[in-house]
């Protein structure tokens, strides 16, 4: 565990649901560990006119609804939570909240470091940027590092807008988009997997790799974000960002490589090579759905939900075919697949090889399986087996790298914030290059009415989804 940090977080939004279920938890495993020990505080803003004591209270008790510790822990941890009645738009509450954080500053000996962590609306995120910089919140004698939450944009032209606008108070080397996924400890290792295993890295290329794909099925509905679902839907929530990140990972050239500005590089030059879908190309290479109800009746269809029309056209399914125009990857088709009420919760990568991997001692037409969700306490799988019992020996792993410690994604991410390190963050060039691929669908999709809802909760998604792949002489792993 990484040692000691010390730092002033300001969290935009600290009386809401993303700061109570996955902040202030982290935050708290990080106190355990002792990364976060004496030098540290939290600023809490929002509009709610709350005491230091009741912003207190709420943070213990949405940690006891994830932890069993001490009572007393939970106090001491709370002590070093401060909040302020916060309006984004008054400059006075900024000069109010420079004036908190430089008192806490000194109180806590934070060492002039301030994380600034949008956990609002993006609407509010070119605003209160601006605001951090003309009102004189940055210290001069430690770091100012923004972090944003996704969705960045809804499209290329807003992302472009809402980048500018950040961009004219932070540096991009300050600014920290998450993607919760690349806090994920298989996501992350892709990279050491690669780099550890000859033969596995050696097949990775058009030579040898049949396809790849890309799965993150959930088994629930929208529950009670219909009302961002109608603005969103799956395209944009999760295959713009979460599905590219992982295919970042795993299709990357040099994954030894260790410097963010290398590995950064890389990935951008592998979004930047994506192949232009045509309108015609868009109608053959994705597929979208929206649930039904179960075959019971029991569970409600995605238009019966809280918050959502009764006539929506919104995808809660996705599954394409991704492509790229390098000499490393292309005609290998990467298929990627997101879904809402699918019949399980998974994620995943299933690796195909053809048979010519038979020359590097791999046994013909094998699939090698990253869990990022590890499953029955597997992690790698070729063939559905555990790598160890799988009779083939291409890929080893260390016994320490079996991630049956993983920490929660917003721990390691925050870690990765509180060192400067990067290399687990978005650049605006990926996300350019991402916002204009997906750009081609929502534009071609919007131009059609779709006949939903077409498929029944608790299946694979709509038939079409099996013949996207069929039409090649392929077919789903996890099925």
């Amino acid at each position: 565990m990484a040692k000691e940090k010390s730092a002033i977080f300001i969290i935009f939004g600290g009386s809401g649901d993303l700061a109570h279920r996955k902040l202030y938890p982290s935050l708290f495993r990080l106190y355990k560990s002792k990364v976060l020990k004496d030098h540290f505080a939290v600023i809490g803003t929002a509009r709610r006119p709350w005491s230091d004591d009741y912003f207190r209270e709420t943070v213990i008790t949405s940690l006891e609804d994830y932890f069993d510790d001490d009572k007393e822990i939970m106090e001491e941890f709370a002590k070093h939570f401060f909040y302020q009645s916060h309006d984004v738009n008054d400059s006075e509450h900024y000069i109010a909240l420079k004036n908190l954080a430089g008192k806490l500053d000194d109180q806590f000996e934070a060492g002039h470091n301030r994380v600034y962590y949008m956990a609002i609306a993006p609407r509010f995120f070119g605003t209160v940027a601006e605001h951090i910089n003309s009102e004189g919140l940055k210290t001069k004698d430690g770091y100012n590092r923004l972090v944003i939450e996704k969705p960045f944009g809804r499209d290329l032209d807003s992302a472009c807008e809402l980048n500018g606008n950040i961009s004219k108070a932070f540096p991009e080397d300050d600014i920290y988009r998450i993607d919760h996924y690349l806090g994920k400890e298989m996501v992350q290792d892709i990279p050491n997997i690669r780099a550890n295993n000859p033969k596995l890295e050696q097949a990775l290329n058009n030579k040898y790799v049949s396809n790849i794909q890309v799965t993150l099925a959930e088994s629930i509905g929208v529950e009670d974000r219909g009302g961002y679902y109608e603005t969103a839907g799956v395209l944009r929530d999760m295959i713009q960002n979460h599905v590219m990140q992982i295919i970042g990972a795993i299709a990357s050239d040099d994954p030894k490589a260790k410097e963010a500005k290398v590995i950064h590089k890389n990935k951008c030059d592998l979004f930047a090579s994506l192949k232009e879908l045509s309108p015609e190309e868009v109608d053959t290479e994705f597929v979208r759905g929206q649930y039904d109800t179960d075959k019971t009746g029991e569970k409600k269809a995605y238009r019966q939900e809280d918050n959502v029309a009764e006539d929506s056209n919104i995808e809660t399914f996705v599954a394409g075919k991704i492509e790229f125009n390098t000499d490393r990857w292309s005609g290998v088709p990467f298929y990627v697949r997101s879904g809402k009420r699918m019949p399980d919760k998974s994620s995943r990568i299933d690796i195909v090889l053809n048979d010519k991997v038979k020359e590097l001692g791999i046994r013909p037409n094998s699939v090698v399986t990253l869990l990022i969700e590890k499953e029955d306490g597997n992690s790698i799988l070729i063939n559905g087996l555990n790598y160890k019992d799988a009779g083939q020996d291409f890929i080893e792993f260390p016994e320490e790298a079996e991630f049956d410690n993983a920490s929660e994604a917003y721990e390691s991410l925050i870690i990765d914030i509180l060192s400067g390190n990067r290399v687990h963050f978005t650049l605006w060039d990926e996300l350019r290059s991402t916002w204009k691929y997906i750009d081609t669908i929502r534009e071609r999709w919007d131009s059609q009415t779709p006949e939903f809802p077409n498929y029944i909760s608790g299946t694979m998604g709509p038939d079409a989804a099996e013949m996207l792949l069929e039409r090649d002489g392929n077919s789903w792993i996890w099925d």
